[in-house]
């Protein structure tokens, strides 16, 4: 889920940032800070949306820096359990598939990644043995978040697509189409039976 939070919090502005006006600094400051920066509590930073306001600064004897006790916005993403998620196949392996979610990585283990017997092939692409579904690097997909491990202060996400509505975008397409075939054909074997 994206989310707007608002945090309060004293900011470093290194004494390279000084020449700007406060604001601008603190801003710089802010975005060197959070481009890659993900909290437990808070999930994967994407930006800082504004710098809501800025204190007078403080300075720490033996630091070179000014600290502004500031109050701003961040856009962040933080994974759900049970959240649908799009994304790009990125990279297939003899154990699954990795998927990038625009903001973050999530892996889909080969058992998840459709109801069928699933094989790697030689030519790095996962194969469904009965429906001869094909699942290879660049497919773009739906799946669910079922699983959320953080290992120090990496996350990993944990992907299936073995749900209906769910897998590579074309497997989806068919299904519906099947959907209304059987739809079809079950509706004019109603009517016939009412007759």
């Amino acid at each position: 889920m994206f989310y707007i939070v608002k945090v309060e919090d004293y900011v470093r502005v290194e004494p390279k940032l000084f020449g700007l006006e406060t604001s601008d600094a603190v801003a710089k400051q802010l975005q060197e800070i959070y481009k890659s920066y993900h909290d437990k509590e808070i999930g994967e930073v994407i930006g800082i949306i504004s710098v809501l306001e800025v204190g007078d600064g403080v300075i720490i004897p033996g630091d070179g820096a000014a600290y502004y006790n500031s109050k701003f916005k961040l856009l962040v993403w933080k994974p759900e359990l049970q959240e649908l998620v799009f994304g790009l196949v990125e990279e297939i392996t003899n154990f699954g598939a990795f998927m990038n979610l625009g903001v973050m990585k999530g892996m889909i283990h080969i058992s998840q990644t459709m109801d069928d017997y699933v094989s790697f092939s030689t030519t790095n692409t996962l194969l469904g043995k009965d429906s001869k579904k094909i699942l290879k690097k660049k497919d773009p997909c739906i799946a669910r978040i079922v699983a959320l491990s953080y290992k120090g202060d990496s996350l990993k996400i944990g992907l299936t697509m073995r749900q209906p509505g769910l897998g590579k975008l074309d497997w989806i397409a068919e299904e519906k189409k099947k959907s209304k075939v059987s739809a079809k054909k079950l509706e004019k074997e109603i009517k016939e039976a009412k007759k």
